[in-house]
């Protein structure tokens, strides 16, 4: 049995010049942002501040909790949990790339920040939530081999297929970052400087830009289409089919067992995907709506994840109790030795 590792490729950072600001003809140069956040009275921001922190919390120690459960366990060493693993990885990367700095923001007075930090965050942000959404295609594909080809399931899952389908799933999320980040910061920025969201993203720094947006927008439609549609499908056919066979099966138990096993992804799908689209269908004159939904793709979603997959995971709940028995034993044992 091979043992599978988490990581992450490195992806080229392509520079960009920062535009003008104001005036039609002479733009000053953009050095900052500032990021207005939740338009909600002072009072308020403790406590957002706080639901902040604690949701953020929740997330290191569930999804690193996640790692480090699937890579101390030889049981958890199969194509399932490497994808699971990877997901982790990603969920830890994408929400740390936003919450500390919205928190950060509760209790500033400026609420700025740099034209680098605004491209770095976007770009981040981009290259993770792609990957993760190539990453769901690869899970659904896994639990299609699982249940429609049990027999061949080790031989077509192989460790190199494994590899290789997360190592896609990054290299297309630093490609899509890099294209997306480049159009956003080629746009003009005349107007104000003010990104009305809590962090650096497309449809906000759209509003406050004075450049032409038909080009720009066929691109983006275009790039949206081929990272979307392609991992949709996939989706979708993968679980057409594994209803097909799950259906085939006699026993009811044998039913049931089948669709646990493909509940926990089919949940976390409909979440994230769910956000996205609600986000992105929201109009522009309701910019608090489109706030809410990214937050529940930018931290609700990375802090469920894992309670999805281990409260329904039996695998994941005994090596779990196993880690906890061994930590309460050690702990026993030095305070009998005290």
């Amino acid at each position: 049995m091979h043992r599978f590792h988490l990581f992450i490729f490195p992806c080229p950072f392509q520079q960009v010049s920062a535009m003008g600001d104001r005036g039609p003809d002479n733009h000053s140069e953009v050095t900052d942002f500032i990021l207005v956040g939740f338009r909600v009275r002072p009072e308020l921001h403790i406590l957002l501040f706080l639901i902040f922190l604690f949701v953020y919390a929740m997330i290191l120690l569930g999804n690193v909790g996640m790692m480090t459960i699937i890579m101390t366990d030889p049981r958890l060493n199969t194509p399932m949990y490497f994808f699971l693993g990877n997901l982790s990885f990603i969920d830890l990367f994408y929400s740390s790339v936003i919450a500390p700095k919205a928190m950060i923001n509760f209790w500033s007075e400026s609420k700025s920040i740099s034209f680098a930090g605004c491209v770095t965050q976007l770009f981040l942000f981009a290259l993770f939530i792609v990957a993760e959404g190539f990453l769901l295609a690869a899970m659904a594909y896994d639990r299609f081999i699982a249940i429609c080809n049990p027999l061949l399931y080790s031989s077509q899952m192989s460790t190199r297929l494994c590899i290789q389908l997360v190592a896609g799933s990054y290299i297309c999320g630093c490609i899509s970052s890099v294209l997306q980040t480049s159009m956003v910061f080629t746009l003009s920025f005349c107007g104000s400087r003010s990104i009305d969201h809590f962090y650096c993203d497309t449809r906000p720094l759209e509003r406050i830009s004075c450049s032409d947006f038909f080009i720009y927008r066929m691109i983006s439609f275009f790039l949206s289409s081929i990272i979307i549609l392609p991992t949709i499908i996939v989706i979708i056919i993968s679980y057409l089919y594994i209803v097909s066979t799950v259906l085939k099966i006699r026993s009811s138990e044998g039913r049931k067992k089948a669709f646990s096993t493909c509940s926990s992804h089919l949940g976390v799908v409909s979440v994230l995907y769910g956000a996205v689209f609600f986000m992105y269908l929201t109009p522009d004159r309701f910019p608090e709506l489109s706030k809410v939904a990214s937050l529940c793709y930018t931290l609700v979603t990375p802090m469920l994840n894992p309670l999805i997959y281990s409260l329904r995971n039996k695998d994941v709940k005994e090596a779990l109790r196993k880690i906890l028995g061994k930590k309460i034993l050690l702990l026993n044992s030095i305070l009998t030795v005290t």
